[in-house]
């Protein structure tokens, strides 16, 4: 078996490491043409830590962990309010423990299995046609002028995955808005930023946030949650514009916000990584056609609200490896792809359910509201730090790490 995995961000290396674990083969093909730039924070959760410590991993995230030790709130004054500190005996902050940048893991994964002879990576090389896809195998015309054939087709090419809308029709296909829009960019780092992650309310449905990184900068984003249809219409189009386009459009909607709005802005015309996003959800109604299966966000984008991306970009690749990995020949593929949606879909549709008052609950659009959110969350802090203090009552309320996914046991990685 030959498998062909677009994409080599998160979920296209853990798949290849996992079908190489099987003795299958894989190339894996990235547009970009090197590993992709340290991007944001993004963490590891419940299974997915024990997915990277099977492919022996977990050691080298926890080295690039991005030293966040905690979240805090604060006002307009930069004065904190609200504080959540990571440790051993508190689970209640929204910090994890495996924070790390997402170039950061990508290049952890590559680099687990770049010098596997099972596994073979082209950058700067993407599928330009899917010439056909039947039970024989895909044939894909590469940008290079290539014609190759593989016994299967993976998509793992983000949630606009140009290979899902080529080969899903449209009707399989249903995009969730949440209403938000976000940008995130790299500040360079001064004396007065800590390791925490610091979030600030701003008025009108606005938040920004900055967070600490292990390369000597700052992460910072903001969100806004446009409530009016002329508004909102404005964020819509404006998304599909270029950068300077789209960087305009925050610098007048967060000139006035307060905090270090100034300090926000003025980084964000020279910062090397600036990223726009609609913050919507993907939702496939089936997950293969043929010899062609959609993986992490490409199938199942959850969105950051749920924090479950990366986890469930990997739990994903372990499971659909390894039913691959039960496959005595070219002729069973199609039964693990069913395998493959079949055990795992419900779990992500679990964690794609975000509760109804979620995003706006915390994009407040009046003064009342944002001042009724930030006295509950002052009231949350200290009833985490009233249970840190008393041993019984938080070993009650805190559970170790565990498995939020059941991982299926798989005879190849064992």
């Amino acid at each position: 078996m030959h498998v062909l995995v677009s994409g080599a961000g998160i979920a296209g290396p853990t798949l290849a490491w996992f079908l190489a674990k099987a003795g299958i083969r894989s190339t894996v093909l990235e547009k970009a043409s090197s590993l992709p730039a340290q991007g944001q924070n993004i963490d590891i959760q419940g299974s997915a830590v024990f997915v990277v410590e099977k492919m022996g991993v977990l050691d080298q995230i926890r080295q690039m962990n991005t030293k966040e030790q905690g979240t805090q709130f604060v006002d307009t004054n930069g004065k904190p309010y609200a504080q959540f500190l990571i440790g051993k005996d508190n689970t209640f902050s929204p910090t994890s423990e495996y924070e790390i940048l997402r170039g950061d893991l990508a290049t952890i994964l590559y680099k687990a299995t770049a010098n596997n002879p099972l596994v073979e990576y082209r950058f700067g090389t993407t599928v330009r046609k899917v010439i056909s896809n039947d039970e024989a195998g895909v044939e894909v015309e590469l940008d290079d002028g290539k014609v190759e054939k593989y016994d299967l087709l993976v998509a793992a090419d983000g949630q606009w995955s140009k290979i899902r809308t080529e080969c899903f029709p449209k009707e399989c296909v249903r995009v969730v808005d949440t209403g938000l829009y976000s940008a995130w960019w790299t500040l360079p780092r001064i004396p007065a930023d800590n390791d925490l992650w610091n979030i600030y309310f701003g008025p009108n449905s606005k938040m920004m946030s900055m967070r600490p990184d292990p390369h000597g900068t700052t992460r910072a984003f903001v969100n806004c949650m446009p409530t009016a249809g002329t508004q909102t219409k404005i964020w819509q189009e404006t998304s599909r514009s270029d950068r300077q386009t789209q960087q305009e459009l925050i610098h007048k909607e967060f000139i006035d916000v307060g905090w270090q709005a100034d300090r926000f802005l003025q980084g964000m015309t020279t910062a090397p990584d600036f990223y726009f996003q609609v913050v919507q959800q993907i939702k496939l109604s089936k997950w293969s056609i043929s010899r062609v299966v959609c993986l992490g966000d490409a199938g199942y984008a959850p969105t950051p609200l749920t924090g479950m991306g990366t986890s469930l970009a990997i739990n994903g690749a372990y499971v659909l490896a390894g039913e691959l990995s039960k496959s005595q020949n070219t002729e069973s593929v199609s039964t693990a792809l069913l395998a493959y949606e079949s055990k795992y879909r419900p779990f992500v549709e679990a964690s794609q359910k975000i509760p109804p008052f979620v995003p706006g609950l915390f994009h407040p659009g009046t003064a009342t509201k944002r001042w009724f959110l930030e006295t509950f969350v002052w009231t949350v802090s200290k009833l985490v730090a009233a249970v840190k203090v008393v041993p019984w009552v938080g070993s009650k309320v805190n559970k170790p790490t565990a498995q939020d996914f059941p991982l299926p046991s798989y005879a190849a990685f064992d």
